[in-house]
């Protein structure tokens, strides 16, 4: 288990160590690596766009810097923990997948955290552990020159006991995470969380500018039948756009996910230009992320048809 003092003696050879998460302002670290386009926001590649080519072994996580800027023509990568799991404290591992992004004129923008545990947990050792769970994956991000590490408010319980368990688990985060200038940020995901009112809720009183969000232009259902958070049919759905707005004060990152596609190159469940007025009219200057889950587009052809739209409707914005 890597301890604050642990970290904090990896981390003594750099000078810019950030001691408070007050010292991290909101754009800092999700600014475009290429900002000369015409967008407001530059655009990267969440690795969940290829999970299906991921899962399969047809690619591996170290080919993803390289499928990103040669196949899709992209400067900045998301990556999922779930394809590198065990490769958090690996530095000749990290090694190699800094030096395939420097090939390969890439930018590691986060890591997308999951299954270490409920940061809303409403026990209070179970949810230090999960806690302490992720650690080490901000170190990884550190050493990998991510801006932020995404994770999850789960957690079983009313509406009020998870969100105040969620907010203690983000803040004592969020003070680990500051001290190498690392962002905790919250994505809606299901349940709870896919309330905007309640994430704000969560975030404001987690205390740190260097807590935020990771708006998803999906993942607004709130309840699905037989109470799961991602199986079953989605009885109950949260307004897509007010959550949006909701979460992009707090916004670190943003995700544009998508489904499926009409013969107009449009999503056919997401409007994206009104997504997009939503985020810029926040003040938003960061890398949007391409998330395509949808079954009537190959991987590929997703991952290059919402490029097209964030990029047309982009410049309509």
């Amino acid at each position: 288990m890597t301890t604050r003092r642990d970290f904090l003696k990896q981390a003594g050879q750099y000078a810019g160590i950030l001691a408070a998460a007050s010292a991290i302002p909101q754009w800092l670290s999700a600014a475009p690596a290429n900002s000369s386009n015409a967008l407001f926001f530059d655009i990267s590649l969440a690795e969940w766009s290829l999970h299906k080519a991921l899962f399969a072994g047809k690619i591996t996580n170290l080919d993803f810097p390289g499928i990103a800027r040669k196949q899709f023509g992209i400067g900045g990568v998301e990556y999922v923990n779930a394809f590198f799991k065990d490769k958090a404290k690996d530095q000749a591992y990290l090694n190699d997948l800094n030096q395939r992004c420097k090939d390969n004129d890439v930018r590691s923008v986060l890591i997308m955290i999951d299954s270490e545990g409920n940061l809303g947990n409403t026990k209070k050792k179970e949810r230090k552990q999960a806690v302490e769970n992720h650690f080490k994956w901000v170190d990884a991000a550190h050493t990998l020159g991510c801006h932020s590490i995404r994770v999850n408010a789960y957690g079983v319980g009313s509406a009020e006991a998870v969100a105040k368990a969620a907010s203690k688990s983000l803040h004592d985060l969020g003070a680990y995470a500051a001290q190498a200038g690392i962002n905790v940020i919250v994505e809606n995901h299901g349940s709870y969380s896919s309330n905007g009112q309640w994430l704000g809720k969560v975030i404001r009183n987690a205390g740190l500018s260097n807590v935020g969000t990771l708006p998803d232009f999906g993942n607004f259902c709130i309840r699905r039948d037989g109470g799961q958070l991602y199986e079953g049919n989605c009885v109950e759905e949260y307004d897509k756009y007010k959550g949006v707005e909701e979460m992009m004060p707090f916004a670190k990152g943003v995700s544009a996910k998508s489904y499926n596609f009409d013969a107009q190159g449009n999503e056919t469940t997401i409007d994206f230009l009104r997504m997009l007025k939503v985020v810029k009219a926040a003040g938003y200057k960061g890398f949007i992320g391409i998330e395509y889950e949808g079954d009537k587009h190959s991987e590929e052809e997703g991952i290059k048809l919402t490029k097209a739209l964030l990029e047309k409707a982009g410049a309509m914005v």
